[in-house]
């Protein structure tokens, strides 16, 4: 994944150098009086609390202040207030029951220099994103997503078969599997196993989009506003490069897809999906509010979200299986107890198999794919439970340390999908809501990834078994996690052997 080009630390240090002082003296004292702010660790001058957080990792940071402060937490990065929730019922409390404050974005010109002001994502609250909200209803309402259900459940099937065949690359699998289904609903299109020119695209775009919606890339921008002018060739042009990269990229992705679309339609050959389905409803007429810009537009944003999450939580569930093999050892009994050695399941079973949707709820939870979810931005004044939540200040949910509340999931660490099931072997009532965020702003493909997710992990367990990969001396290769970060979070490469549980097939190994 993608980095930033300089360390935030250092551009933290280098920052406080050069702003002007009457500035950095209001922003350091704006912060101080009766302001009733939430708890939190003492600011330093200009930089305020920057210098004290794990850039990498930030959420390892608020999960720790989390401990001295309690789960509603205010800082302040430079002149900005951010206040961090650690908790999913503060978090409800506030961006569910008071929407209308808190559903917006913060607004910064990275969106603009990267070519991502039409990420639905990122985008402010307002008609444009009610516009874009609606489209991804249309095509991901749960009486819409039905009728993926075949295609998923077959793709889920051709990754078992490519993983077998080919593990070394089990990341281009997994990163083409989750494509395939997107690319399928948005646009009826299945791309090829390898050198796929949509693929590619995604494949190349991702990392650029990603390291765009960090926040240390905006932060970068606003204290050293001239590398948006820095010429191409001189040192320090890293970020500027990109950001006519990505614009480059992006326009791509969401031209070549939709104009092959539209001539699909125009010939009478394309198939049900999100972008057909949006044109034909916008040449009848049925639906006003539709153009060729919105629906290029929307297409393009779910293709990308959905690629890096949903690839990245399959990559998650592998580790966990490699790591934890008494959790897969339980799975395998479960399926083998509902439908045999030799049966894949279908939908239908699901409801039989409580223990691998246990399985799949604690893959959520266990390294959540957006640690910080997506920040949103306080429309208003707002106090809550005393503390002063001031207009224009960030709000950060803290998923990560929702997955680590104590109290509701005891050793965190360990990966137990027992604790998403009552003692008689039924699920609970937590469904780890969390990992789709929240309000109005809440993942709208949360019902398509469900069973993406769920039709990937079931097959998978169905016919194969993960294990740690061997040495030249027949020894267990023992390796600690590494995993990405950035607004995604994923497991970086690791070692395992895949071995097939049908009778007649050989042991494979990445």
């Amino acid at each position: 994944m993608a980095t930033t080009p300089l360390d935030a630390k250092t551009l933290a240090i280098g920052a406080s150098a050069v702003l002007v002082s009457s500035i950095a003296f209001r922003a350091c004292w704006s912060r101080r009086g009766p302001r009733g702010l939430p708890p939190g660790p003492p600011p330093l001058p200009i930089v305020g609390n920057l210098l004290g957080l794990d850039t990498e990792a930030p959420w390892l940071t608020f999960t720790e202040w989390r401990g001295t402060y309690g789960d509603l937490i205010s800082a302040r990065f430079f002149s900005q207030e951010i206040i961090i929730v650690n908790s999913e019922k503060i978090a409800k409390e506030l961006m569910e029951l008071r929407s209308a404050n808190y559903s917006d974005r913060p607004r910064n010109d990275v969106n603009d220099f990267f070519g991502l002001e039409y990420n639905s994502v990122l985008l402010p609250y307002g008609e444009r994103w009610r516009n874009h909200r609606r489209l991804f209803h249309q095509a991901c309402r749960p009486e819409a997503a039905h009728a993926y259900r075949p295609a998923q459940l077959r793709l889920a099937r051709q990754l078992v078969q490519s993983l077998l065949e080919d593990p070394q690359d089990y990341e281009i699998h997994l990163k083409t599997h989750a494509a395939s289904v997107i690319f399928h609903i948005v646009y009826g299109y299945e791309p090829e196993k390898r050198n796929d020119p949509w693929m590619n695209l995604v494949e190349e775009a991702l990392p650029l989009i990603i390291e765009a919606m960090r926040p240390e890339t905006a932060g970068v921008l606003t204290v050293f506003p001239f590398l948006r002018y820095i010429p191409l060739w001189m040192p320090g042009s890293k970020l500027r490069r990109d950001a006519i990269k990505c614009k480059e990229l992006t326009d791509e992705m969401m031209r070549i897809p939709f104009e092959e679309v539209k001539r699909w339609v125009a010939e009478g050959q394309a198939r049900d999906s999100m972008a057909s389905n949006a044109l034909n409803r916008m040449h009848e007429g049925t639906d006003d509010h539709l153009t060729e810009k919105l629906i290029r537009e929307a297409s393009n944003v779910i293709v990308s979200a959905a690629s890096d999450t949903t690839s990245s939580t399959l990559s998650t569930f592998i580790l966990a299986m490699v790591l934890f093999p008494e959790v897969q050892k339980k799975a395998h009994a479960e399926i083998d107890a509902v439908l045999g050695c030799e049966t894949l399941p279908e939908l239908d079973h699901r409801p039989a198999l409580p223990y691998i949707e246990a399985v799949m709820r604690e893959t959520l939870r266990w390294h959540p794919i957006a640690p910080m979810a997506i920040p949103h931005a306080v429309k208003d004044d707002d106090v809550y439970e005393g503390y002063h939540i001031p207009k224009g200040s960030i709000l950060i949910p803290n998923v990560w340390a929702m997955s680590r509340d104590p109290t509701r999931y005891p050793e965190p660490e360990n990966f137990n999908p027992d604790r998403f099931l009552h003692p008689d072997g039924t699920l609970s009532d937590d469904d780890v809501g969390f990992a789709f965020g929240f309000g109005r702003r809440i993942c709208v493909g949360q019902h398509v990834a469900d069973v993406s997710v769920w039709t990937a992990i079931a097959s998978l367990l169905a016919a194969c078994k993960f294990e740690k990969a061997k040495d030249e001396n027949g020894k267990e290769i023992v390796f600690e996690p590494k995993w990405t970060t950035g607004v995604t979070s994923a497991p970086a490469p690791f070692p395992f052997t895949i071995v097939p549980r049908q009778s007649g097939t050989t042991t494979r190994e990445t």
